[in-house]
């Protein structure tokens, strides 16, 4: 009785070996690439670097002079609010500071009053490296094109806030008094970038 439990014990083993196998097979390839592509996707830590100094040179290409000028001293880009009804009226009511990573700030050029923060966020969803964050020229370069192509959409679908939400009230003050001297030294504080006589 014992020599047929055994053979049957044999049998059986054989079998579940051979409907494992396969599988273990997969397992183990799939191992080897994960390990392999471990070894070729290392993090590289000049490719955030490369990434923004290509992202500059396309921000460079795409403003204007004064506002490349602008962004490449000071850190942030003004744009003048109400590009499309500016076109009637004689000086703008209001402006955006942008800065990478932070809210849209609207305030009021001849006051200094902030008025809004408008939240965008533009997510890097390229492969294999993408992240949540775009370069920093990057980030800013989205967002002066939306504001630029179409203001009214970007406004309305961006989320609003309160000034002092996420951008401390102190640094935008700090950030206009240093626009303001700037464009003193660069001239260049006419609205659409028109060099004062």
């Amino acid at each position: 009785m014992t020599l047929p439990l055994a053979t049957g014990a044999v049998v059986l083993v054989v079998l579940v070996w051979e409907l494992i196998r396969p599988r273990l097979k997969g397992a183990a390839a799939r191992l080897r690439r994960s390990r392999t592509a471990a070894t070729c996707d290392r993090y590289d830590p000049g490719r955030e670097r490369r990434a923004e100094r290509r992202a500059q040179d396309l921000l460079r290409s795409c403003v204007e002079r004064h506002d490349w000028a602008m962004y490449r001293d000071l850190g942030f880009l003004r744009v003048w609010g109400g590009l499309r009804e500016r076109e009637r009226a004689s000086a703008p009511s209001y402006a955006y500071l942008i800065y990478p990573h932070k809210p849209i700030v609207a305030y009021v050029p001849q006051t200094g009053e902030f008025l809004n923060e408008y939240c965008v966020a533009f997510p890097d969803h390229s492969r294999p490296y993408g992240s949540a964050r775009l370069p920093d020229s990057d980030d800013v370069l989205a967002k002066w094109m939306a504001i630029t192509a179409d203001e009214r959409q970007l406004i309305g679908e961006a989320n609003m806030h309160l000034p002092g939400r996420q951008v401390d009230p102190e640094r935008v003050r700090r950030d206009l008094v240093r626009l303001e001297r700037w464009e003193s030294q660069h001239a260049f504080g006419e609205p659409g970038g028109v060099r004062a006589a």
